[in-house]
């Protein structure tokens, strides 16, 4: 009877450390092949290119709406406690540290991720991966390190422009809708933002970058066979990606502002 209910339990214990070391040791190669040559520079620019500039009308998107939805809220509930000036304070920090690389990074994570998981679970599908291998390519050089260069650059570039998007959200609702003074909500907005406040948000984009190329490169680079096989490295690199993020988001706010 022991043994019936800790054998499942042993099972999944192990099935987890097997799945945690192949990531790990897929990890490391990945980063030594970063910093080892041959490098590539086309195919970093073109993931730049992929990762950066074509994710930037959803970010966009989601970094203005949400500044406009968080200076709303934010008057609905300080209006309670006559504390509507600290509006444009509770934008600001709540956009550079928190909500600005958070949301930008699922927003990535759902767009790129997907993108790339599909490209290399399909290569590894039709053994272009073997090909590579047979030309004396290194697979994880090739494929992988440019892709993690790219999201460890390109996503603090993304949050700077989404933190100054949704900022600018805020401002608009709050001077053309709720009637703040633009001059009184500029200059506390610039007065109470501190240094550490976006380069704690910068640092949160450097790491979702590089946890959603993983994650992508991973799933796509250890997919199974056949059409299903790639799908489910898709899902599996979107879900473990968007997981880590909030995971880490937390971890790095601790080493940060924990007191």
């Amino acid at each position: 009877m022991t043994e019936a209910v800790l054998q499942p339990i042993g099972r999944a214990f192990l099935s987890a450390l097997e799945v945690i070391g192949r990531l790990s040791i897929f990890a490391i190669l990945a980063v030594i092949h970063c910093v080892r040559p041959p490098y590539y520079p086309r195919l970093i620019l073109r993931q730049m290119i992929e990762i950066g500039f074509y994710s930037l009308p959803v970010v966009g998107l989601t970094a203005i709406f949400t500044g406009m939805v968080l200076a709303l809220q934010s008057f609905t509930g300080f209006t309670r406690f006559s504390a509507e000036s600290a509006i444009p304070n509770v934008v600001v920090i709540s956009i550079t540290r928190e909500l600005g690389p958070v949301l930008a990074g699922l927003m990535v994570a759902g767009r790129v991720g997907a993108a790339m998981a599909a490209e290399i679970g399909t290569m590894r599908v039709t053994e272009q991966i073997d090909a590579l291998i047979t030309l004396s390519t290194n697979p994880i050089n090739y494929l992988v390190a440019p892709r993690l260069i790219a999201g460890l650059v390109m996503l603090p570039l993304l949050v700077l422009v989404a933190d100054a998007i949704g900022v600018f959200g805020g401002y608009l609702v709050s001077i053309y809708k709720l009637g703040f003074n633009p001059e009184i909500y500029i200059r506390n907005t610039v007065e109470f933002v501190e240094p550490l406040d976006v380069i704690s948000g910068l640092v949160k984009a450097a790491a979702f970058g590089f946890i959603i190329a993983l994650m992508g490169c991973y799933h796509g680079y250890h997919s199974k066979v056949g059409a299903q096989g790639v799908g489910q490295a898709t899902t599996n690199a979107v879900v473990s990606a968007s997981i880590m993020i909030l995971t880490f988001n937390y971890v790095i706010t601790e080493l940060f502002f924990a007191r």
